[in-house]
């Protein structure tokens, strides 16, 4: 099938812009992710340059103890909400350049079905069937890519419901056992 230069520098243009979105995705899940581990470092170090002064204004052994149990709650509280907001970015930039490739997909699939209602109308009598057979064959891929999605969307939204629940119990967990 020939395609006219137009044609060409119409498809280049429009790839380019689906890189650049799907950079650009991509870009603000990294940003998003530095800028969540440069603040955990700036706490990190806030909290061990805290924790040290109380360290040393210490003078016996049940201030010790005392200091030891209230040291270690924030400490678990601190590292279960860093590593639930990592996987909360991760899991939004995936959902993110997941929804750019469905996109993609639906458009390449109007393009194929374009591109064979053409060859319909030029195609010689009798080859009707074959191109009926290859659309069925095309409807039948987009029906299983379907039904991966969805499956990839409930493994998803069952993941993250799994992450609340063990992040709610981590904290409550450690509530309990300063509480004891």
């Amino acid at each position: 099938m020939y395609q006219a230069p137009e044609q060409l520098i119409a498809l280049n243009k429009a790839n380019l812009e689906i890189a650049a979105r799907f950079a650009g995705v991509a870009l603000e899940g990294a940003e998003r992710m530095l800028d969540l581990q440069l603040k955990a470092a700036r706490t990190a170090f806030a909290d061990t340059v805290e924790s040290a002064k109380a360290l040393a204004a210490v003078k016996d052994l049940q201030q010790f103890a005392a200091l030891k149990d209230s040291l270690a709650q924030p400490s678990i509280e601190k590292a279960t909400a860093y590593a639930k907001s990592i996987y909360d970015v991760a899991a939004a930039t995936q959902a993110e350049l997941g929804k750019l490739v469905e996109e993609q997909v639906a458009d390449f699939n109007k393009q194929v079905v374009a591109v064979l209602d053409r060859m319909v109308k030029n195609a010689p009598a009798g080859s009707e069937v074959g191109i009926a057979a290859v659309k069925s064959a095309i409807a039948a891929v987009n029906s299983a890519y379907d039904n991966l999605s969805k499956v990839a969307r409930q493994f998803a939204e069952a993941t993250q419901s799994n992450v609340e629940a063990v992040t709610r119990q981590a904290t409550g967990g450690a509530k309990k056992g300063k509480k004891a």
